[in-house]
């Protein structure tokens, strides 16, 4: 684990917007939230106004200067400055920066964006069962609130790692984030059941189409929500989906019943810099974000999404 806290020094400087030449700011008005945010196609700013202290639960950090791990899934870079241009575009003030599979449980990265991006902002790291109880402290001050386990390819961490950490970071009111096709996620049902720690399922929780709502993986969420302690992502439309952009229309119909039946229960996340998509095919993320007019129609709902249930979760003031 020595590589969680090699020192908090600032990010490189020199990160700039695709095609405007400058990064941009979030006071940056309606001139620069139509400008062209790096890893994002489209440049028109989201339809749908974010509530004060909107915030996005799901992105990530890279940056080269870091050595890959094994099983990591590769990504260009994406700094904390090319991130306040997607804020800018889509009118979000907060965030959580999730650790990538790319750097393993090397934390350095996401604590380096994360110190960049300042206190609105919390993170997401990856351990192994080494770590120690003071780092785990540590990173709880540097803004960490969860783990991920990244299961979607061998990689740094396993499932049965999932019990033991989970009985640790619970301690500190952690929650452990799980990313992993919808299919295992049924197969490991016994072991999300009895974890009586919070949980976190990204991307719809990878329900497979086209059964969707119909299937096993959505029942087994459901019943999750139900037990109280499980959280889910309205991320990653892209991720499952037959149907595709505009509409993501099967994704969709998996986000508007999770969000119906549990509305204290979801967030929202862009996956920016969307590493599984093709660097020549990224979506539009002004379109992600107003998807949730349809996905959660409801705007006392929608402030729940964006705002107090991330306060919640993460550890945010609540307002």
């Amino acid at each position: 684990m020595g590589h969680l806290f090699a020192g908090r020094r600032e990010m490189l400087g020199g990160a700039v917007a695709a095609t405007a030449g400058t990064s941009i700011g979030m006071s940056g008005g309606p001139a620069a939230a139509q400008s062209a945010v790096r890893h994002s196609t489209g440049t028109e700013p989201a339809g749908l106004r974010a509530p004060p202290g909107a915030t996005d639960c799901h992105f990530h950090i890279y940056d080269n200067r870091f050595p890959p791990a094994p099983g990591g899934l590769p990504a260009q870079d994406a700094s904390s400055e090319d991130y306040r241009s997607l804020q800018a575009r889509i009118g979000t003030k907060r965030g959580v920066v999730i650790q990538p599979s790319l750097y393993g449980v090397d934390n350095r990265p996401t604590l380096e964006g994360l110190a960049a991006l300042g206190p609105s902002f919390r993170a997401v790291a990856v351990i192994n069962p080494s770590v120690t109880d003071a780092e785990l402290q540590q990173m709880h001050t540097l803004g960490v609130r969860g783990i991920r386990f990244n299961l979607a390819q061998a990689g740094a961490t396993t499932l049965d790692m999932l019990e033991p950490l989970s009985a640790r970071v619970n301690a500190l009111g952690w929650h452990c984030q799980i990313n992993m096709p919808g299919d295992k996620i049924v197969l490991a049902a016994d072991i999300f059941l009895r974890i009586p720690g919070k949980l976190v399922f990204d991307h719809l929780a990878h329900c497979p189409q086209p059964t969707g709502v119909e299937g096993d993986t959505f029942k087994l969420i459901r019943r999750l929500l139900d037990k109280g302690n499980t959280w889910v992502k309205l991320s990653g439309a892209y991720a499952d989906t037959k149907v595709g952009p505009p509409s993501y229309s099967d994704s969709s119909t998996v986000a508007r019943a999770f969000a119906a039946s549990a509305p204290n229960r979801v967030v929202w996340g862009s996956d920016w810099p969307h590493p599984t998509e093709k660097f020549d095919n990224k979506p539009d993320d002004a379109l992600l974000f107003d998807l949730l007019s349809d996905w959660v129609p409801d705007e006392n709902h929608r402030r729940l999404v964006l705002v107090d249930n991330p306060a919640e979760l993460y550890d945010f003031p609540n307002g």
